[in-house]
C-alpha cells in the first residue's frame, strides 16, 4: 500500500504545472534514457502560454549532460526517422500549447554526466528568445509508456511551429 502512495504521489507532483516568466507554464514534464549504460536521453514536456505574446523557447542547459539540444523526428525518403537539432527553437503561440513528446519534437541530453535512473530528478534550465530562463525540475520516468500525443490537459488542438518545416501529425507516433 505504501509503494502504491508514493507512486501515485509522485505521479500528481510531476504532473503539477509550474509558471514561468510571461506565462508559460511546464507541464507534466518527464525524462527517459533508452539503457543505462546511454550516453543520451530525452525530456518531454506540455508548454502552454497564457499571454498574449508569442513566446520561443530557443536553448536548454543541464548539468547532466554536456549539451541539451531542441530536437526533433523527420522521416527521410525511406521511411526511416532521423533526429536532427531544430536551430530557430520551439514557438509556444500566444494563448496557445506546443508538446514536447516521444516520436516528435523534444529535449536531447548529449554526452550524460551520470545515467538518467527511475525516480530521480534533472534540473533543466530553459532559455527563451527574450533572454528570460527557467529552471525546472524533471522527474526521470522509465517506465512511462508514449501516450500517442494525449499527456494531462493535452487537447488535439495544440499549435505548432510551422517555420521548421516539419509535418505536425507527429502526434501519434510510436517511440
Amino acid at each position: 500500500m505504501t509503494r502504491f502512495f508514493l507512486a501515485a504521489t509522485v505521479a500528481a507532483i510531476a504532473a503539477m504545472p509550474v509558471l514561468a516568466a510571461d506565462g508559460v507554464q511546464v507541464i507534466d514534464p518527464y525524462a527517459r534514457a533508452s539503457t543505462a549504460m546511454s550516453q543520451s536521453g530525452a525530456a518531454f514536456m506540455r508548454f502552454e502560454n497564457h499571454s498574449d505574446t508569442d513566446r520561443r523557447l530557443v536553448g536548454a542547459r543541464s548539468d547532466v549532460a554536456e549539451r541539451v539540444e531542441l530536437h526533433t523526428h523527420s522521416e527521410d525518403a525511406n521511411g526511416v526517422m532521423r533526429m536532427f537539432e531544430v536551430e530557430g527553437g520551439f514557438l509556444i503561440p500566444a494563448n496557445g500549447a506546443y508538446l514536447l513528446e516521444r516520436g516528435g519534437d523534444h529535449l536531447m541530453f548529449l554526452g550524460l554526466s551520470r545515467p538518467l535512473e527511475h525516480g530521480d530528478d534533472v534540473t533543466v534550465t530553459l532559455v527563451f528568445e527574450q533572454g528570460d530562463e527557467m529552471d525546472i525540475t524533471i522527474p526521470v520516468d522509465l517506465e512511462r509508456m508514449p501516450s500517442h500525443g494525449h499527456s494531462p490537459g493535452h487537447s488535439d488542438g495544440h499549435s505548432h511551429d510551422p517555420s521548421h518545416g516539419q509535418s505536425h501529425g507527429r502526434g501519434h507516433a510510436h517511440d
